[in-house]
């Protein structure tokens, strides 16, 4: 489990990017969404032990973050958006490589880098050069060291950023392999809905929102999203020359007649609706 305790982060002459955030995350994926800037990249930086917060901690599996930060290194792996592999090494050298930087000799990081790649789908480019390889599997390759590492947490930050739809469908397949807690950020609420157990809506540094996808939707029951060029009364949003809103799924004819869109409420929803009132 991991505890977040009043954790608080303003930077130097710059934003307070957290303010007290309080949450607890078991075991399980869960998806930290939010709009650029929200805080969520801060977060997983100091729940990886990477930056330190202003005030606050949090505890993993019992360790403090603060006090037992070497500890908490080895059993957490963090792979941020901004990593790439060397493109002359080939996946089961990368694999290996990180390994080894764990403490694993060269003859069992060989054994479980051919391994893990083979569990993951990349056994047949083993050994090819990275950067011969598409988007997709370049981050699967970074998976394949935090599944081969076999650690307690493991902390994504925006995984499928800049893939195509298949690239992306392969980094989930390879994501849905990791025991224990992952936590990962991410923009598509798709990924979100598809991988997460939980899913924790963060924006300007709070925690607004969090728990199933199931839970986090009810509101929504029985409603449909319409987007329209004029504003279709009830609760609802301007963004651009398009407004959104929501109304009983029984009048869904009634807003295509008026050449609205309708949708079916997804994850989006709950991202897009939040400080718009939805009735249950």
């Amino acid at each position: 489990m991991i505890k977040i305790i009043d954790l608080e982060k303003r930077y130097r002459d710059g934003p307070h990017a957290l303010k007290g955030i309080n949450l607890e995350l078991e075991d399980g994926v869960t998806s930290i969404i939010g709009r650029n800037g929200a805080g969520k990249t801060t977060l997983i930086r100091i729940l990886s032990t990477q930056l330190e917060p202003t005030s606050g901690t949090a505890l993993i599996n019992g360790l403090d973050i603060l006090k037992d930060t070497q500890e908490v290194r080895r059993n957490v792996v963090s792979i941020p958006q901004e990593s790439g592999p060397i493109g002359i090494l080939t996946p089961v050298e990368l694999v290996k490589l990180f390994l080894v930087g764990r403490g694993m000799s060269f003859h069992d990081a060989h054994v479980l880098a051919l391994k893990t790649l083979d569990q993951l789908g990349l056994r047949e480019f083993r050994n090819a050069p990275s950067d011969t390889l598409s988007g997709g599997m370049k981050r699967k390759i970074f998976v394949a060291m935090a599944l081969a590492a076999n650690v307690d947490t493991v902390f994504l930050d925006e995984p499928t950023t800049g893939l195509d739809p298949l690239s992306r469908i392969e980094v989930w397949s390879a994501v849905r392999e990791l025991d224990g807690n992952v936590i990962l950020t991410t923009h598509y609420m798709e990924e979100a809905q598809e991988l997460s157990r939980k899913v924790v809506l963060i924006d300007n540094g709070t925690v607004l929102e969090k728990g199933t996808v199931q839970d986090l939707l009810s509101k929504f029951r029985g409603k449909i999203r319409v987007e329209c060029s004029f504003d279709p009364g009830g609760p609802s949003m301007r963004i651009g020359n398009m407004f959104i809103g929501y109304a009983p799924r029984s009048e869904a004819e009634s807003y295509i007649d008026r050449g609205c869109t309708v949708k079916a409420i997804t994850l989006d929803d709950l991202f897009l609706a939040h400080g718009v009132l939805v009735e249950p």
